[in-house]
């Protein structure tokens, strides 16, 4: 393998960024973030090292679910900007050395969508089969719901033509029914449409869900099986725009996500989450034991070599812990959601990373130092750079969607419009813009911000971590994590401590004599004994990533 393939495949070592535009910078003070706002905070996101922007969805929507209900899939919504603004952001983010996807969210629309209008007009009319409907009162499919505070059953009557739709989210959201060619087309066309304006590709919502054949009839399919669906649509993108990316969301076990990458040597999504690595770290940081993650990190299933996992502590929507049992769950809520009102939907939370921790600046970095050594893609969501709270006065997700943080003033200087017009409340307290804001931190040597940076550069700087083989390296310390990750002979270890406890990690590691450790995040060098031991010093809540350096070694550290 070459270097140069670690710009063919961007995607394997990249740095991901998500933010809603909304609430990210509102340039014009009318209280809604908009797209010339995030344009002026471009060089921010250069400075902090990101090289993938991830945008939520900014199209026309009601905004009824924070605009994950589409009406127009080529639109721009007003409140944020224009088609003109969208060029313009993405070609200042190119010229700043990054790339931009945006969601792609093709599970459903709006019920306020053109097609789903027309489809209530009559059972018979050219936009019915745009969507999936029975005539038969639905059996109990309460156990279905992905929001059973807000609904009880997938499916919902529609009184003008007395037949029930399928929507597997909010009733306002009824789902398309891709098994049908001319919604494929719709499709094909959309996304060519935004790849043509510029995109690099696009986060897909909902893959399981879009995929699922519930409520067809095997003469309503006209596709036998769903993956090849995601198969037309990677080689659509391909035949577009050949190194753009479809990053999926696939909330499943291990086992069943490596068919939604495709066998065929990596013929479906190019990459996709690790929700399992991000719930069972959050069991091992509640337990201080390193062996869930290293059980998660381990069991991963093997992928092909264009694809990529991408790994992360927080993102927009609840903190899911739906994978883990029952008693697990328990353990995670106890140790960083204790209160009903920090709890959501019964699986997961709705707090942010620095709450969660406790505001423990030791914890707060070595959670994002692990991020940053996992194997695979680190996603970071807007904020968390500088340790952004969460407001749990806010309904459900929208808790973590609150104003970016910019300075001590207004509004945490995101808008100047009065306070009570702003598109969400900002963070009051300990954790508000007084306290935490990228101002002051992007001064300050010491900051989280500057830690994130330095985390952000080194990973950039080591392929291995995106590239390499896993190795959970032996150790007698349950609170330890240590793992090393290979690739074209040479090596990165981390060590990882999730106790307050300091302690000694004794290693013995397979490389030639006479190599030795360099510490990539500090000063220092640890020689290594004849037969590759060495004993490493961890403080609590510790944490060094070391390069195992040989005699003629050619790179830099």
């Amino acid at each position: 393998m070459r270097m140069t393939q670690t710009s063919d495949l961007w995607w394997k070592n990249a740095v991901i960024y998500c933010l809603d535009i909304e609430t990210f910078f509102d340039a014009d003070g009318d209280g809604v973030g908009d797209i010339a706002g995030l344009t002026e905070r471009i060089d921010y996101l250069a400075q902090l090292g990101v090289t993938c922007l991830w945008l939520m969805p900014f199209y026309p929507t009601p905004d009824r679910d924070d605009g994950y209900d589409v009406t127009d899939y080529y639109g721009v919504d007003p409140r944020l900007g224009t088609h003109g603004d969208v060029v313009e952001l993405i070609r200042t983010a190119k010229d700043r050395g990054m790339r931009v996807i945006a969601d792609l969210l093709i599970n459903h629309t709006s019920s306020e969508h053109p097609w789903f209008q027309a489809s209530r007009a009559s059972t018979d009319n050219p936009y019915r089969d745009y969507y999936v409907w029975r005539a038969e009162p639905p059996p109990d499919t309460s156990d279905q719901v992905i929001f059973p505070d807000e609904e009880d059953s997938i499916w919902e009557l529609d009184e003008r033509t007395g037949e029930w739709y399928l929507h597997h989210f909010y009733a306002h959201q009824p789902d398309l029914n891709i098994t049908k060619a001319k919604v494929r087309d719709e499709i094909w066309k959309t996304i060519g449409f935004w790849l043509q304006l510029g995109l690099d590709g696009f986060r897909v919502d909902a893959v399981p869900y879009f995929l699922s054949d519930v409520g067809l009839s095997p003469q309503d399919k006209e596709v036998d099986d769903p993956h090849t669906y995601l198969r037309q649509m990677r080689a659509f993108l391909g035949r577009r725009h050949g190194d753009a990316i479809l990053l999926g969301e696939v909330n499943l076990p291990h086992e069943e996500q490596r068919k939604y990458f495709g066998d065929n040597g990596g013929d479906q999504l190019h990459m996709m989450f690790d929700f399992i690595a991000m719930q069972k770290t959050y069991l091992s940081l509640a337990r201080e034991d390193a062996g869930p993650l290293a059980e998660a990190l381990t069991q991963r299933p093997a992928i092909p070599h264009d694809c990529q996992w991408a790994t992360f502590l927080r993102n927009h929507d609840e903190l899911t812990l739906d994978k883990l049992t029952e008693d697990e769950r328990a353990e995670v809520f106890a140790a960083f959601g204790p209160e009903e009102r920090m709890q959501v939907y019964g699986r997961g939370l709705k707090r942010r990373v620095p709450t969660m921790l406790d505001g423990d600046p030791r914890r707060i970095r070595m959670a994002y130092s692990l991020l940053f050594s996992l194997p695979g893609t680190p996603t970071l969501y807007y904020g968390e750079e500088l340790g952004m709270g969460e407001d749990l006065g806010a309904d459900g997700r929208m808790a973590v969607r609150t104003p970016m943080q910019w300075s001590d003033g207004e509004n945490g200087g995101f808008s100047t419009a009065p306070p009570d017009r702003l598109v969400g409340q900002v963070v009051d307290g300990g954790y508000g813009p007084k306290h935490v804001n990228a101002a002051a931190q992007m001064r300050d040597a010491d900051s989280l911000w500057n830690f994130v940076r330095t985390l952000v550069l080194t990973y950039r700087a080591c392929p291995e971590l995106g590239w390499g083989r896993l190795t959970v390296l032996d150790q007698p310390h349950t609170h330890v994590l240590a793992h090393q990750l290979s690739w074209e002979g040479s090596s990165v270890v981390a060590l990882h401590n999730l106790s307050a406890e300091p302690v000694t990690v004794p290693l013995r590691l397979d490389v030639p004599p006479d190599s030795a450790l360099v510490d990539l995040l500090r000063d220092g060098t640890t020689d290594l004994g004849a037969d590759g031991a060495a004993d490493l010093p961890l403080e609590g809540y510790g944490y060094r990533w070391l390069r195992v350096r040989r005699d003629g070694e050619r790179q830099l550290v």
